[in-house]
């Protein structure tokens, strides 16, 4: 019959871009998103999934009636789960125990093996997905590991298909894209093609608080990384598809955040979007809020909401976690202003002695380490401690070499809650203000704060 596709993975692609009205408002750029949810699998990994396939098959790893393997929070595994029921392949998932059951059921839909594992646990644990996937293939049969977080056909998929399109869609009228970093596939693909067609287009990723991406953009360095609740976005470490060469900025967003703006997105927008989408969204708002002129923003949402129905968009599950209650007012900068202190920074070759010197002179208890205006270490009484009861002769040493990594960076017009959301997770909080270090704050500056305004609000 005339117009008809030949089967479901022809209809991928070619998703509308929609401007946003209600919630850009407040900000004087246009801000669209594309809707990457109406593919058929649901989600922006319907494209991937299909491109790692058909070069698994073009290259002789994947065999009729093989099994595809991939550690997945769901919708990889939807996109594999189509693709492998037009083409007879089997699937088995492994995902962690945070993700919706309605992600879990529908993989189960297709005919797939779903394996569930401890989301809090690190990469290299045995019992950590990926590892868990890895397994599973090697024990099996004609298996590949679809491997999204190395495969180079994850974001090769997204410069033939997904950065063309947008390109086109536009008439290459997009100032910035703005997009949630996972495995990097999406931003890295993405990026690479608009940046060709013209190296001005600004990308920015969005990562939730409790990832790596947004400190190591920042410094360098990796953090450690604690768990969130929202879904399909943010790492504990690094794949090998992110690409941040392509990236001009990361803005970060918390799990509260990211839930109430997707529940914004559908109840002022009518955009049936899920978690991630949200957090693009809010991602997109914020890095808007702080342009100097007019642009273009596009953001990419990456699935829908269905898959979200016992979480999200349950207030029962929303007051559970908190997320419905509401937050003390204020920013980092107010903290920052209660509580006023004197900035104390030194370089990597300071020794040990004289950074203690520093603290007992300044009063401090933790003093950023600095290569230029680049964040490198934070040096805490407790490193030092540590190394002058367990070594001889330490004093000397240079600082670099007690440093840690467990810090966050936040900005002045930060909220005061995100700030809470980063020190619940014992870290050390550095502000930064237009590249400069402007204060260090820990649990109990947040605390006078919240203290004061009780006490100011009785």
């Amino acid at each position: 019959m005339k117009g008809a596709l030949n089967n479901i993975l022809e209809a991928m692609g070619n998703t509308p871009i929609v401007k946003l009205n209600s919630l850009a408002r407040d900000v004087s750029s246009n801000v669209f998103i594309k809707c990457e949810f109406m593919n058929p699998g649901g989600s922006v990994k319907d494209r991937p999934a299909l491109q790692m396939i058909e070069d698994y098959e073009a290259d002789g790893s994947l065999k009729p009636g093989g099994t595809i393997v991939e550690a997945t929070s769901g919708n990889t595994g939807m996109g594999l789960a189509m693709a492998a029921a037009i083409k007879g392949y089997r699937c088995v998932f492994v995902m962690p125990d945070k993700m919706s059951n309605e992600k879990i059921l529908a993989l189960r839909a297709f005919g797939a093996r779903v394996m569930v594992t401890p989301t809090d646990v690190g990469p290299d644990d045995p019992r950590s997905y990926y590892k868990v996937a890895e397994k599973t293939v090697a024990d099996t049969p004609n298996a590949v590991l679809a491997n999204q977080y190395h495969n180079p056909s994850n974001p090769k998929a997204h410069v033939l298909s997904t950065g063309p399109e947008i390109w086109e869609q536009t008439g290459g009228e997009v100032d910035a894209v703005v997009i949630c970093m996972g495995t990097g596939g999406t931003i890295s693909g993405i990026g690479k093609y608009l940046k060709s067609q013209n190296p001005d287009v600004k990308i920015v990723g969005v990562d939730p608080v409790g990832s790596i991406f947004y400190d190591y953009f920042r410094t360098g360095r990796l953090t450690t990384a604690h768990s969130y609740k929202v879904e399909g976005f943010g790492e504990d470490f690094l794949p090998g598809t992110m690409d941040f060469d392509v990236v001009d900025d990361v803005v970060r967003v918390t799990d509260k955040e990211s839930f109430l703006w997707t529940r914004r997105l559908v109840r002022e927008e009518g955009v049936f979007a899920g978690g991630s989408s949200g957090s693009a969204v809010c991602g997109a708002i914020k890095w808007a809020s702080k342009q100097l002129e007019p642009l273009n923003i596009l953001t990419i949402l990456p699935d829908g909401a269905a898959r979200y129905l016992s979480k999200i968009f349950d207030d029962n599950w929303m007051r559970e976690n908190g997320f419905l209650d509401p937050e003390y007012a204020g920013s980092v900068g107010d903290v920052m202003a209660q509580r006023p202190h004197k900035v104390v920074s030194i370089t990597s070759s300071e020794t040990i002695q004289a950074v203690v010197a520093l603290m007992k002179t300044h009063e401090v208890s933790q003093i950023p380490i600095l290569d230029g205006e680049r964040i490198t270490g934070l040096v805490t009484e407790v490193d030092l401690l540590k190394t002058l009861v367990d070594g001889s002769n330490s004093g000397d040493l240079p600082v670099s070499k007690v440093a840690g990594t467990d810090f966050a960076v936040l900005e002045p017009r930060n909220s005061a809650a995100l700030l809470g959301e980063v020190l619940a997770q014992d870290k050390t909080v550095i502000v930064q203000d237009a590249g400069h270090v402007v204060g260090v704050l820990t649990k109990i500056d947040l605390i006078d704060f919240i203290s004061q305004r009780m006490r100011s609000n009785n």
